[in-house]
């Protein structure tokens, strides 16, 4: 089975008014979320986040937030615990 993420349910945000473009979230995000644009960091790929929380962790200036464990990672690992289809119990956008 190929993993595969769920669309639109990254907890992931950005306060791109604290960003200084140190470029700390590019380093240390396994997969890919973020590029520079402008001189700042940007989320070119919300939905491959797995909210692991390296680059809120690692940005020196508070620009980031995210909750880990509450969005696709957390949907997949449980889905892959109970053999059910992952969900994450976001589908009416209550809580992402």
């Amino acid at each position: 089975m190929k993993n595969r993420y769920l669309k639109n349910v990254s907890t992931l945000k950005m306060g791109s008014e604290k960003c200084t473009g140190c470029g700390k979230c590019l380093e240390v995000c396994p997969h890919n979320v973020f590029v520079m644009t402008n001189g700042k960091s940007v989320i070119a790929q919300k939905d491959n986040c797995i909210e692991c929380g390296a680059c809120v962790k690692n940005c020196p200036f508070n620009a980031l937030e995210v909750k880990p464990g509450v969005g696709c990672a957390s949907a997949i690992i449980k889905g892959w615990l109970t053999g059910t289809e992952p969900s994450c119990d976001c589908s009416d956008g209550s809580c992402c």
